[in-house]
């Protein structure tokens, strides 16, 4: 950091390989949402077109939550939340087999994705935000949801294998 600003590298394959992460993306997506607590998620693409994605708030903030659904994980079924801003520049490294959703902190805020496999509506899956199972403590209660992430069944009447 100096002057002009600060440079940071926001991705390194031989990093993200060395770590074991996935390190090819295929697909990036931008999602800007105008209003406060507008919630997205919990959305996840099953086998064989599960995907990791590197996200990262580029305008606002963000309550970001990442689920762990690999039956065979030691962290089978507990989540992960932190805070994603602009300001800090940080990220967040969801891995395949994670279920992702996010609460925006501010009115005009933007997440970019970038992500490991291509979109396939048939491979496509979601479960409710406010599952009692995953017990997330989101800081506020959405405002803005979309009639889709609104409806999605609670965790224990899907099948994701």
């Amino acid at each position: 950091m100096d002057e002009r600003g600060f440079f940071a590298r926001t991705f390194c394959q031989n990093e993200f390989r060395d770590h074991g992460l996935a390190t090819s993306f295929v697909q990036c997506n931008l999602s800007h949402n105008y209003k406060r607590l507008t919630l997205r998620g919990m959305h996840l693409q099953i086998s064989p077109h599960q995907e990791a994605k590197l996200v990262q708030c580029t305008q606002g903030s963000i309550y970001d939550v990442i689920i762990d659904l690999r039956s065979a994980s030691p962290t089978y079924m507990t989540h992960t939340a932190v805070v994603l801003t602009a300001h800090d520049h940080n990220m967040i490294y969801v891995p395949e087999g994670f279920a992702h959703g996010f609460l925006t902190l501010e009115d005009e805020t933007s997440v970019f994705y970038q992500m490991s496999a291509f979109f396939v509506p048939a491979s496509e899956r979601g479960l409710r935000w406010n599952d009692p199972i995953f017990n997330i403590q989101w800081p506020e209660q959405p405002q803005v949801i979309s009639e889709r992430d609104a409806n999605y069944l609670d965790f224990s009447t899907l099948i994701f294998e």
